[in-house]
């Protein structure tokens, strides 16, 4: 495959420039200035568009096994590389959970399997204990033989604190980070939103920033105790952003990762789109969503995530209380970081949306350099709408419908074949 006229930009190789690019089979082999067609060589005219290395989404709810009405491997996939992403990081809280060798060989993908429908590499993230129950601690280097590349009970945190002590003692040795989500129960309660004034405004329960901010302090206090790798999911307050930075002075190993919607929304949404705005955690206030945004500019957010978490139509429907929490993300995230961050360097997006996480994770990719994967994620400045009906995911719910997003993805490449071609673009052959 030929790639021709794009912008190539490849924060790793510090290269941003016009330059053409050459695949064979799986791997990158040749960047160069008019670089000739070969004879039965497939072209991309890439003329007006960015060329990156694939886009990496280091958390995803791809739902399999066990909740396949919500989502599948292969329909996660298909809505990846329809959101610009060669590569997915799967969360363990499926049923059941990946919390042994044969789960995590079950879900790993590191290569597409067509034949599976499986068109991105899936890595899997391992439950920090069994079943994700917060009690028993598992045989993590067995789980890192067999292909997990962290560790998270996301969806739920480790609430006894003598066993999360245990968890990153055990993976302290191993390098590995705990993937850590921030949600003291207690503190929550039957919160259904964030606890401020839109919340009292509709009379619903509440759940307080410290019911993460107080986790954060716990885990980062600890991290710095045993020297374990953390990172912080979904940071949602300006506070928690504060405890992350207090931290690193220190020198802890933490770091930490941001969603679109926690940069764009806020609790007012909720107002607004009712349980199709229901997320955990809670959509925040414009003050936590402006520090995230300055958290980015500032270099202090390690990667963008999209939290993807897609329902059934029916599982979104109905007053807050009793609605799922989460909504679908990975068609619309592209777009949405540029939305957020109009002002962001091309190459500080692009090294958020692929480079670092391929770095904090281990991940293959995250370059274009010859010899690398031939993952990549093309994109133009071409806005768009969001259309959920079009969604590729099962998952329809998301209060980014309607909107117009201004970063449009245009074509993706995985593992050296093109997986996906936006319709509509004005370049390509």
């Amino acid at each position: 495959m030929l790639v021709r006229g794009g912008r190539i930009v490849d924060p790793r190789q510090r290269l941003d420039a016009l330059r053409d690019l050459r695949t064979e089979g799986d791997r990158i082999v040749e960047i160069g200035e008019h670089l000739r067609a070969r004879a039965g060589e497939e072209t991309i005219d890439a003329v007006g568009w960015v060329v990156a290395p694939g886009f990496i989404d280091a958390h995803v709810h791809l739902r399999e096994p066990g909740f396949e009405a919500k989502e599948t491997l292969a329909s996660g996939t298909a809505a990846a590389v329809r959101g610009g992403f060669t590569t997915l990081c799967a969360m363990p809280n499926t049923e059941p959970a990946i919390d042994g060798v044969e789960m995590v060989a079950r879900v790993g993908f590191p290569a597409p399997n067509r034949e599976r429908g499986v068109l991105a590499r899936i890595f899997p993230i391992a439950a920090m204990t069994r079943a994700r129950a917060g009690r028993e601690v598992l045989d993590y280097p067995s789980l890192v033989a067999a292909g997990a590349v962290a560790f998270s009970d996301d969806g739920s945190t480790v609430a006894d604190a003598r066993v999360m002590r245990e968890v990153l003692r055990a993976l302290a040795p191993l390098d590995r980070p705990a993937i850590v989500h921030a949600e003291d129960a207690a503190l929550k309660g039957s919160g259904v939103m964030h606890e401020g004034a839109v919340s009292a405004r509709l009379g619903v329960p509440g759940s307080p920033a410290s019911a993460e901010e107080s986790i954060v302090a716990r885990d980062l206090i600890l991290a710095l105790e045993v020297g374990a790798r953390v990172h912080i999911a979904h940071v949602s307050t300006a506070r928690s952003m504060e405890l992350i930075v207090w931290a690193r002075e220190r020198r802890a190993r933490v770091t930490c990762e941001v969603t679109p919607h926690h940069l764009l929304f806020t609790d007012e949404a909720v107002e607004e789109f009712g349980a199709r705005a229901k997320v955990n955690p809670p959509l925040r206030t414009a003050a936590d969503a402006r520090a995230l945004r300055d958290a980015v500019r500032a270099g202090a957010i390690d990667f963008f995530a999209s939290d993807h978490a897609p329902h059934t139509d029916a599982e979104k429907s109905g007053d807050l209380a009793h609605a799922a929490v989460g909504f679908t993300g990975l068609e619309i995230a592209v777009g949405a970081y540029a939305r957020a961050l109009p002002d962001l360097p091309m190459s500080d997006f692009v090294a958020l949306c692929s480079t670092r996480a391929a770095e904090v994770l281990r991940l293959p990719g995250g370059t274009l350099a010859v010899g690398a994967p031939a993952d990549i994620t093309m994109f133009s400045e071409r806005p768009w709408r969001v259309d959920p009906a079009r969604f590729a995911s099962k998952g329809r719910a998301t209060p980014f419908e309607g909107w117009e997003l201004p970063r449009c993805v245009e074509a993706t490449v995985v593992a050296g074949r093109v997986a996906y071609r936006a319709e509509g673009g004005t370049s390509g052959s």
